[in-house]
């Protein structure tokens, strides 16, 4: 795709802080130029399904392969409807997860085949790729202690092996692609991350107008 814009993902285990981050960098950047969209939702059909999604009503018995279909159908849509969109007006798209949840979480955390994961976000995507990927790690443990007054979701709730699992397939990303995803280590002070992420997300500002 001959976009325009920047395209900035966040990714990281639930508690990780991705929320905080966000909103500190939408209190720094130019709102006129910044398009913000949540996964899975964005686009009122992606939205329903968040809702089948992370809804206990819906989702009862839910199959690990329903669930990664519909996170691609959603992503599917919103890259449709939104992002390309954006990023052809040149603007910057920041998204609160993308393509890397699906490998971290059903891949490694549910153990569905990565090739084939891999494979159905380029489906979805057309191929489309963040130019930038902040990686927020923080152990399981320490994003426990900090949800713990928190209603946990169905995906909260699957316990700390599997975050330990999601964890792990994330810095296998990182590690595969260090170009694209940058890791900070978000157990660090709320001033000292945020800092560190505005200056990384800056650098990507800057390289784009290169």
């Amino acid at each position: 795709m001959d976009d325009k814009g920047l395209f900035i993902s966040l990714e990281g285990i639930d508690g990780c802080g991705k929320s905080s981050i966000i909103a500190y960098l939408n209190s720094k950047l130019d709102p006129d130029q910044l398009v913000n969209i949540r996964e899975p939702g964005g686009t009122v059909l992606s939205e329903i399904i968040r809702d089948m999604l992370l809804n206990d009503e819906c989702n009862y018995n839910m199959e690990v392969e329903t669930e990664a279909l519909l996170y691609a159908a959603a992503r599917s849509q919103v890259v449709t409807q939104v992002i390309k969109p954006a990023l052809l007006q040149g603007k910057m798209v920041l998204a609160d997860r993308f393509i890397d949840s699906t490998i971290a979480y059903q891949g490694y955390g549910r153990g569905l085949d990565i090739p084939y994961l891999q494979a159905m976000n380029r489906f979805c995507t057309g191929g489309l790729k963040p130019h930038l990927t902040i990686l927020l790690d923080l152990e399981p443990e320490l994003s426990y202690s900090s949800r713990k007054s928190q209603a946990p979701d169905r995906i909260e709730r699957e316990g700390m092996d599997f975050q330990k699992r999601v964890r792990w397939g994330y810095l296998q990303l990182a590690a595969a692609e260090p170009n694209r995803i940058t890791i900070i280590n978000a157990a660090q002070d709320f001033d000292r991350v945020s800092q560190l992420v505005l200056v990384r997300v800056q650098q990507a500002i800057d390289e784009q107008k290169e």
